[in-house]
Order: structure tokens, then sequence, then C-alpha cells
């Protein structure tokens, strides 16, 4: 059992604290809760430009000197955004811990002030040039963003990919910008954890001085997290300048954490996790019809996603693979998972959380996702029950009920020769 110290500070801010002093190094991170399913139409990639638009100073720190102060004394940092949460954070030798106290304070109660058209102007164009080189200049490049076209109607915020659209960038303005900071960049809206090797009432006392005087904010916008049915498979095809066909799947699952989600984590280690799972076997090995498989899920807050992907191998009409693919979970869905499998899927799944435990940072990340999304961050000392729990049955009833025809869309990426 983790040792928590779970508050509130009267501004609403949650504090997680875990100490641990079996390496003199301490990690902060900050979680908040909004990520793109919070951007209106419009206005998509806000999320994923707050994340570049932090680091561009606030009003005691100058533009990228976040980066400078951490670095300086040997620190590390970064942050992310997903669909439903934006994070940053720091790992530093445990005596820097009110440097980075202080660097996410000012960021989150003094960035407006330092704010203005060119640094808006500039980020933006970092942005945009970020989605032209993971997105629209690779190949393959746009298939997540075509599937969640495909999945997910325009007015559900899981529709669009956390970059955003080039048009929707271009039109931000600085008051669009400040209105979405106000929104949801605030102490209310953010759990700040602490692991490492620090004192806690030391800890409390810095939290209390640079994050208690950071006003909480007003109400927030509603928005829907229920999904309409898709009413039968979706699909598309898709000529790109590539070389080989490619088939990309995206199942709907309900949300991150519930017993039917896990066990399709599970599942996707049967599925295509590793070298020896049934799709790399039957596709790879045993047909050679295909160079590469994937299979995973996507840990997001509002419904479920499982992802499966194959490449066929050159000349390989991609029909053959997805024929291939659907004979193999037909199979897991008679009931032909063993005990082997099961085995394998649970001991992968020890061993990746076991790594995510013993590195301070992860463990901070860990922690901030059980208390956004979960509200306890103690059930990362129960995490592994329900994976631990699972039966064969469990996970091909998950095929039986989610991985069907009519619950999924697919998007065939072929050649444009072809």
């Amino acid at each position: 059992m983790l040792n928590l110290l779970d508050y509130r500070l009267d501004n609403g801010l949650r504090v997680v604290l875990n100490e641990d002093h079996s390496a003199p190094l301490v990690a902060i991170n900050i979680w908040y809760h909004v990520g793109s399913k919070n951007e209106p139409l419009g206005r998509t990639g806000f999320a994923h430009l707050f994340e570049h638009m932090l680091f561009s100073g606030s009003e005691h720190v100058g533009n990228n000197e976040h980066f400078r102060h951490v670095q300086s004394v040997g620190g590390v940092l970064n942050g992310t955004t997903f669909f439903d949460r934006t994070n940053y954070y720091e790992t530093m030798p445990s005596n820097y811990l009110a440097l980075a106290l202080w660097l996410e304070s000012d960021r989150m109660g003094f960035f407006l002030p330092a704010l203005t058209q060119e640094k808006l102007d500039i980020q933006r164009e970092v942005v945009k040039e970020e989605r032209r080189q993971r997105y629209d200049n690779v190949p393959y490049g746009t298939a997540f963003e075509r599937l969640l076209h495909l999945a997910y109607d325009p007015d559900y915020s899981y529709h669009w990919p956390t970059i955003g659209s080039m048009e929707d960038l271009g039109n931000a303005s600085l008051d669009d910008i400040r209105d979405f900071f106000r929104t949801w960049y605030r102490p209310d809206n953010a759990t700040l954890t602490i692991v490492g090797d620090f004192n806690p009432d030391e800890a409390k006392q810095l939290v209390a001085q640079y994050f208690g005087d950071i006003a909480a904010g007003g109400s927030f916008p509603p928005f829907t997290l229920q999904r309409k049915p898709l009413g039968g498979e979706r699909r598309e095809t898709f000529a790109s300048t590539i070389q080989l066909p490619r088939v990309y799947r995206l199942y709907h699952l309900p949300k991150m954490g519930t017993p039917e989600w896990i066990h399709a984590d599970l599942l996707t280690t049967v599925l295509g996790g590793d070298k020896a799972s049934r799709l790399e076997k039957a596709l790879v090995f045993d047909k050679q019809i295909a160079t590469d498989v994937a299979a995973y899920v996507l840990p997001t807050e509002a419904t479920g996603m499982l992802m499966l992907q194959a490449t066929a191998q050159e000349g390989v009409d991609i029909a053959d693979v997805e024929a291939t693919i659907d004979e193999e979970l037909a199979r897991i869905a008679s009931g032909s998972i063993t005990a082997d499998e099961l085995t394998r899927a649970m001991n992968r799944a020890e061993m990746e959380y076991a790594h995510q435990l013993e590195n301070y940072d992860t463990r901070a990340d860990l922690l901030g996702m059980m208390s956004t999304y979960f509200n306890d961050p103690s059930l990362i000392d129960r995490w592994l029950d329900a994976y631990r729990a699972a039966t064969a049955d469990d996970l091909a009833n998950v095929v039986r009920k989610f991985l069907v025809p009519e619950n999924r869309v697919t998007s065939l990426f072929v050649p444009e020769a072809a």
C-alpha cells in the first residue's frame, strides 16, 4: 500500500502526496481536467495549443525560462495532452521542490498577464508544424483522425484528435485563448501530485504558499458524454501515397476502468500485443500475409476504444488480411483462449504496471489519473484486482459483445496506384 496523503486547498486544488525516500528525487505532476473533449466545435486544438502556450512564460517567468530553471538544476520536464486531460510534470533533485512548485503556480495563477499576440502566433505555428510532421506529411499519418471522424458524429467531442484542425488553429484569437484558460486552467479543476523524497509538512506548507492564493473559477460549460450508437459498421477506403495497404479498426467499448474495458485490455495482448499473439502468429508467421499487427485500448474517460491494425505484405489483398482477423476473432468468441494465453496477458499487465509504480514520474502520473478520472488516488493500490480476477470467458465475451461489425469503424489505406 502506498503512503498517500490526499487533501484539498480552500480554492479547490486537490493535492496528493506520496512520500518515498528510496531516491533523492521528487516528481511533481499537475493534471488539469481539460482535453480536446472540452473544445467546442470550431475551436479544436485549443487544449494541445495550451500545452505549448504554458511554456511561453508567465508574469514572473520569461518565455521558455521554465525549461531553463528546471534543466539548470539537472531536472527534466514536459507536458502532454489527450482527450480528457492536460498535464505538466517535472522530476527534480529533491532539494528543488520549491522551485518546481513556484514554476507551476506561476503559470496557473499568472499566465494571462504575460500573454501576447506574438506568443500566440509563435506557438500556433509550432503546433501547425507539428501537425504537418505527425499527421499530414507522413505515411498513414491521418489514420487516427479518419477513424475518429467515422466513429463519432461531429457534435461528439471525441470526433477530432487533440492536434485539432489547421483552420481552427488559424482562427484562434487572443480572446479565445483567454476565455479557454479562465474556464479550465484553475485550481478547482486541477490535481497536484508530489511523489518522492520530501517532508510532508514542508511540502504542505510550500503548496499552500504557492497555490493557496490562486482564485477558483466559476461554473463549467455543460457537454454530454453519451455516445450515439453507430447504427451499423462505417467503412471507408482511402487512397494515399503509401507502399503497403493497411487496415485500421476502432471498436467501441465501455469507458476506461470498467470491468469490460479491463477485459478488453487483456484481450489486446492475446490479439496483437506481442510476437506471441494470435494475430501475429496467424498473419505474420503462418500465412505471411502481413508485416505487422497491433492491438491496444485507449485510456479515455468518456467512452472506450479498442484499436486494431495490420499492414499487408506487398501484393496481398487487404481483404485477405481482414478475413484472417475475423477468423481469429471468431475462434476467440467460441472460447479458444488458453490458460497460457490468459496467464501471459495477466503477467504483461502486472509487469507494465510495476514499471509505472517503480518510477516517481510515472507513479505521479498514475495518481493524477486516478484522482482526475475516478476521484480516488488510493485506487492505485487496487487497480490490478480486476485484471487478476479476469477469466478466459470474460475476454471471449468482449469479442462476442463488442468486437462485432456493427460496433466498429474501418479505414482501409491503399496505395494510390491501386
